[in-house]
């Protein structure tokens, strides 16, 4: 008997140790999740401190298509990005920085090709910029923890705000609210 519980508590060292490894976490109630944020120090869903991190930095730890968006303020083509249709109950955080941006309640389907929020989580999730590329005049709407760019507002959006914050999903990390993750 004590043969076997040595060998599962191996077994069970050995196979958690593989999940870290391969980017997986485990979460309080024990469930895994695929932890997209490997090997990035600066990812966090309570740290809220400003982050000045240089670009070469950030393109050492992020993906290709995530650095293209969120640091050389490339867009996602329309209808293509995972959230532009999705309906969860959760918390939407930048896949940056963790920092939390917008929540569920506040999405709605504005049928633009990018999913579309009428105000963001807390007053300080984002930052504005004046944007003039194109021949346009837009207003950027960058992460206000790391200075990422997320998207444009618009003042074409419904009730309370009147605005249209839309988004790049290839930029936004969800976080549905039945998880145990931190929020």
């Amino acid at each position: 008997m004590k043969k076997l519980s040595e060998i599962l508590i191996i077994t069970i060292i050995y196979f958690t140790t593989f999940l870290i490894v391969s980017g997986y976490k485990i979460q309080e109630a024990g469930t895994m999740m695929m932890n997209q944020q490997s090997g990035n120090p600066y990812y966090s869903h309570t740290d809220t401190s400003v982050l000045n991190v240089p670009d070469s930095v950030w393109k050492k730890i992020l993906p290709a298509d995530v650095y293209a968006v969120a640091r050389e303020k490339a867009t996602e083509p329309a209808f293509t990005g995972k959230y532009t249709d999705f309906n969860g109950i959760g918390t939407y955080y930048c896949a940056v920085c963790g920092n939390r941006l917008f929540r569920s309640d506040a999405k709605f389907a504005s049928t633009c090709g990018w999913p579309s929020f009428f105000e963001p989580a807390r007053k300080n999730s984002v930052i504005y910029e004046s944007d003039n590329s194109y021949g346009m005049y837009r207003i950027e709407v960058l992460c206000g923890r790391c200075g990422s760019h997320l998207g444009h507002v618009f003042d074409d959006g419904p009730p309370p705000t009147g605005k249209r914050f839309c988004m790049n999903s290839i930029v936004l990390d969800f976080v549905p609210d039945d998880s145990t993750s931190v929020k």
